[in-house]
């Protein structure tokens, strides 16, 4: 009896060994199942806000992401492996997502789709490229290109390019100079700010005033007073969509008429919602995606969207489904291998999208231009 259970013993231990070595031989991505024989699902993260102030953000972006992933998954996914998807909510919080980082790695999945805010992609960095995680991220503050990581991409321009483009239009071709700013302490926000005012200083302007307001913040009557008091001919906003809409919202309760100008954040539907489009009427706002009507591809990308969610297709998810539709073009190259294989192969990636054409630099910011609207009668049309 004694010497079979010791035998018993033995032959579990031995089937545990077994079953670590095989675990050990699956590569990022595939099942434990599969034994590295790279037959099994490809597992993409998307991380970003699924709840909070930033959520919407989120939502449009996991969408952006699920069309095009159904697409591919539709005609065949990766030489017959299947793309799936695993959703995680950051809650527009840099801790969280440093957990979520080291979650992703330690779950085996194979690169990132996300966040659509800077700050928390900043502080994901160094754990993905430690563990070798290409990144596609939504965010646009010149404080990613500053974490040089290889691992890095943008599915749009940085905030360099918004706001250079807006400067250009604004004081270059509308001569106004004199302009007030009310920008948050936020990664998107001190991207903006510092973009901003550095386009405004090439061409010799400085700001009338400066404000600066947290991203929890939602009374800005102090800061709007101010600004009041300073008389601009226009105020340009860094803060996300829900602020910059309350923003806009009090200043037209104070009297403030003049107009508002910003990037992507007030080219969306919760920006207009928020703020109401009459108190938003006239605002300006750069942008590489100013509606679904830009080209045929874009109104297929809307039509499609349309009849997925049953809503209407903005920027946010434009961007995820370009970023998207490069890391699976990236994947189909390496046959669905990972790590610096794939990040070289994202980077090569010339993409015709949504936002425009695509070639990645070695800040792994593949796109360089935008263009300008206005918010006409409720909706965001080219500017004359």
């Amino acid at each position: 009896m004694l010497k079979t259970r010791t035998t018993r013993r033995a032959m579990v231990a031995a089937a545990a060994v077994l079953a670590l070595t095989l675990g050990a031989c699956s590569a990022p991505g595939e099942n434990s199942e599969d034994e590295g024989g790279g037959d099994g699902p490809i597992k993409l993260a998307v991380v970003n806000a699924q709840s909070g102030q930033l959520s919407s953000l989120g939502k449009w972006e996991h969408k952006g992401v699920k069309l095009a992933v159904d697409e591919w998954n539709a005609k065949g996914g990766i030489d017959g492996r299947t793309i799936e998807l695993g959703l995680f909510d950051d809650q527009g919080d840099p801790t969280i997502g440093t957990n979520l980082a080291r979650k992703i790695d330690s779950e085996g999945y194979i690169a990132m789709l996300g966040t659509a805010e800077s700050a928390v992609t900043i502080a994901m960095a160094p754990i993905l490229r430690q563990a070798e995680i290409p990144n596609i991220t939504s965010g646009q503050s010149p404080g990613l290109t500053a974490v040089k990581s290889p691992f890095l991409f943008l599915n749009g321009p940085t905030s360099t390019t918004y706001d250079e483009s807006l400067a250009k239009h604004i004081v270059d071709q509308k001569k106004i100079t004199k302009i007030a700013m009310i920008t948050n302490n936020g990664g998107y926000g001190k991207g903006e700010h510092d973009a901003f005012t550095k386009a405004l200083a090439g061409r010799g302007i400085k700001p009338v005033d400066d404000q600066v307001v947290t991203t929890e913040q939602k009374d800005f009557s102090a800061a709007l007073t101010s600004v009041r008091q300073k008389n601009p001919q226009l105020i340009f906003l860094g803060a996300e969509e829900v602020e910059s809409g309350l923003i806009v919202k009090q200043a037209r309760s104070l009297g403030i008429r003049v107009p508002f100008a910003g990037a992507a954040p007030q080219g969306t539907p919760v920006f207009l919602d928020t703020a109401g489009a009459a108190n938003a009427e006239g605002t300006i706002v750069s942008s590489p995606y100013l509606s679904n009507d830009i080209s045929e591809a874009s109104k297929t990308f809307a039509a499609d969207y349309q009849k997925a969610f049953g809503e209407e297709a903005e920027l946010h998810g434009a961007k995820a489904y370009d970023g998207a539709q490069i890391m699976l073009t990236a994947l189909k190259n390496t046959k669905g291998a990972g790590g610096k294989e794939l990040a070289d192969a994202i980077r090569a990636v010339k993409h015709q999208g949504l936002l425009g054409n695509f070639a990645f630099d070695d800040t792994g910011v593949g796109i360089f231009e935008t263009s300008i609207g206005t918010i006409t009668g409720g909706k965001l049309v080219a500017a004359s």
